[in-house]
């Protein structure tokens, strides 16, 4: 065997430099990147403490409900249990049925409705009749899905049979008619896709008037169609409509024999007027989730050591400002920026890269105002830099 090289002391404290410097790169790749957290945004662009999204396991068929969605009718008696008649047995003439896989509306039966309320959401629904019906305009094939509030997507036979456009077949009913006619014949399934935001209205303030996407068999008959306080039958509602926060989505007896099958909902991620954690918040929320975001980075750097440590603390300034937090990882930069002085020049261009991204991370945060114009530190940094001719020239 032969005997290890002799490394002197020198040697030996440089060689512990190269290596930490090696391995606080490798921490700065994913920091210090995009433009920083502001009042109204908690991340920064392109942030890795962002959440990730959710996993959801699409259905093997198109239609098919993902592995989130709450199914509201599958074909069978059981899941027509979480529907309820919105009007009393003793008022009611009939009842809808199940037959043959599907749900029909029965003339005297009134609306169903969801037992579970929902909000903003994601409604997958199909629904036909079984041969062209008798009767005209509104009278031939006459439905509707409602949403939470009780906003209307129309449903209706209109494939040859013109009626008021507003009214038709895909229309948000009495505000917007559909962008196209894309019905299938009568007897054949229809279906929609529905992506729902409701009215916010706060006080009398509209926040959000809300809006509607629809596909009518996959073409696109509303694009976040606005949904102008909420339309009904030949009135207009003012924008400043109270709705609530969650409701029933309901199916409406119009007296045609509609059928609906395969209904599944999924509720979607809040607005930031909703009080959500995506994009644009309000001040205060924002301070509120930064200071979530900055003690979550404080306690991961509690169970690090070294170079990790020192980032992770310099990274958790982003969000918020903490005295011992700074105090640990300033020890730890300036210890380290007085380590780099003693590296020969060669030592130095072999670890440019680390180096650089030390360089670039505290310019960052003097660019954001995190740390100070003058932080002593990051200024004997860039001579270091400056002098190898690192910098990019203006």
């Amino acid at each position: 065997m032969q005997p290890r090289p002799f490394l002197s002391q020198s040697a030996r404290r440089n060689r512990l430099i190269l290596t930490a410097i090696a391995c606080l790169a490798s921490s700065l790749d994913a920091a210090f990147y995009g433009d920083a957290p502001d009042a109204t945004h908690p991340w920064a662009v392109h942030d890795e403490n962002r959440p990730q999204p959710a996993r959801v396991e699409p259905a093997a068929d198109v239609g098919g409900a993902p592995s989130d969605a709450v199914v509201l009718f599958d074909g069978t008696e059981e899941s027509f249990g979480n529907w309820v008649h919105a009007k009393p047995e003793e008022k009611r003439k009939a009842d809808w049925v199940v037959q043959d896989g599907y749900l029909l509306a029965v003339r005297g039966a009134g609306y169903i409705q969801t037992k579970e309320q929902f909000s903003d959401c994601q409604l997958h629904i199909e629904w036909s009749h079984a041969q062209q019906l008798p009767g005209e305009g509104q009278k031939r094939g006459n439905s509707g899905v409602f949403l939470p509030g009780g906003i209307e997507v129309q449903v209706l036979d209109n494939f040859n049979n013109p009626t008021y456009p507003d009214g038709s077949a895909g229309a948000v009913y009495g505000v917007m008619p559909p962008a196209v006619n894309a019905l299938r014949a009568p007897g054949q399934w229809q279906s929609y896709d529905i992506i729902y935001r409701r009215p916010i209205v706060r006080d009398g303030v509209v926040l959000d008037q809300g809006s509607m996407t629809v596909l009518m068999n996959g073409v696109v008959v509303q694009d976040s169609t606005p949904l102008d306080g909420g339309g009904g039958h030949k009135k207009r509602k003012p924008l400043n409509h109270p709705y609530p926060d969650m409701g029933p989505i309901a199916l409406q007896d119009h007296g045609n024999p509609v059928r609906y099958r395969n209904i599944w909902v999924r509720p979607l991620r809040p607005r930031p007027t909703d009080g959500g954690t995506d994009g644009r918040l309000s001040e205060a929320a924002t301070t509120a989730k930064r200071a979530e975001i900055g003690a979550k980075l404080r306690a991961s750097a509690a169970h690090m050591q070294g170079w990790d440590q020192t980032v992770r603390l310099l990274e958790s300034q982003m969000y918020e400002s903490d005295s011992a937090a700074w105090d640990a990882s300033n020890r730890q930069v300036s210890e380290l920026v007085e380590q780099l002085k003693v590296l020969t020049t060669k030592e130095q261009e072999m670890r440019r890269q680390q180096i650089m991204g030390l360089h670039n991370a505290l310019s960052y945060l003097q660019r954001f105002d995190i740390i100070a114009a003058d932080y002593e530190p990051a200024k004997e940094l860039r001579e270091i830099v400056d002098t190898l001719g690192w910098l990019k020239k203006k």
